[in-house]
């Protein structure tokens, strides 16, 4: 009742306003990754994720703050464990909106390219052909990154670079005694990124962990956990969350 009044008083849009003013004189992360978490389990999880336009409102927010590149953690690999009869509920929800975006005005007006990374053979084959006609559709986008972690697992995306890797030592295409952290970084998911590291990762609902998402690209990310179950997020929230991130100290490691 309380939410609802103050919006339409106005207070809501007054106080985004002034968070935009406070966020705008400093600096904007290049990159934000999020963890969309509805706090329930199964089917339902996903339904509230992607039954709703809040992901597509969240990419909205993104933009209009020129964040250049973002990751959505969208399905990981330990939910295909979930019965087949939920896991076609989910796909086949995923699949309607990701088929819309295709045809999204923002996508192709803001330049987006996006790009599902993960282990996209476990995925059903309409679904991977939907991902594959946004990839292509977006291809030669470069003002802005989308990225779709679908069957995506941070542990199995590095144990996939690592096998890339031994294969072109194999083949003479690298030297091993030249390997470095930024080679492996070429042979992850990310690699087409531009800034595949996130500045910051924003994970919904009080749960305080990141569930295998990125891990090599968030060694040194800063953390928000909104006590927020998704998609009640509101814009006001991402934008606390921007400013949050500006007011923190970053170290890397120091």
């Amino acid at each position: 009742m309380l939410p609802a009044l103050l919006k339409a008083i106005g207070v809501y849009r007054s106080y985004e306003k002034w968070l935009i003013d406070q966020i705008s004189s400093e600096k904007i992360p290049e990159h934000v990754a999020v963890i969309f978490d509805g706090g329930k389990e199964g089917r339902e999880k996903y339904l509230l994720i992607y039954g709703t336009r809040s992901w597509k409102d969240f990419l909205t927010w993104c933009l209009d703050l020129n964040i250049k590149t973002m990751t959505f953690y969208v399905f990981s690999t330990a939910n295909l464990s979930l019965p087949q009869e939920d896991l076609n509920v989910i796909f086949g929800t995923i699949e309607s909106e990701l088929s819309e975006l295709i045809k999204d005005r923002m996508i192709h007006e803001y330049r987006v390219r996006v790009e599902p990374i993960g282990r996209l053979e476990l995925l059903p084959e309409s679904l991977k052909a939907v991902l594959e006609r946004l990839k292509q559709a977006t291809g030669t986008y470069d003002s802005h990154y989308l990225n779709l972690a679908v069957a995506y697992d941070g542990r199995a995306e590095i144990v996939d670079a690592t096998k890339r890797i031994i294969e072109d030592v194999r083949n003479g295409i690298l030297d091993w005694q030249r390997l470095q952290e930024d080679t492996l970084s070429r042979y992850l998911y990310t690699s087409h990124l531009p800034n595949p590291y996130p500045n910051l990762i924003i994970r919904t609902s009080s749960e305080k962990r990141i569930s295998g998402f990125l891990l090599w690209q968030a060694a040194y990310s800063e953390l928000i956990f909104l006590d927020v179950y998704w998609p009640n997020l509101r814009r006001i929230d991402f934008l606390r969350a921007i400013r949050t991130y500006q007011r923190r100290v970053r170290r890397f490691g120091g």
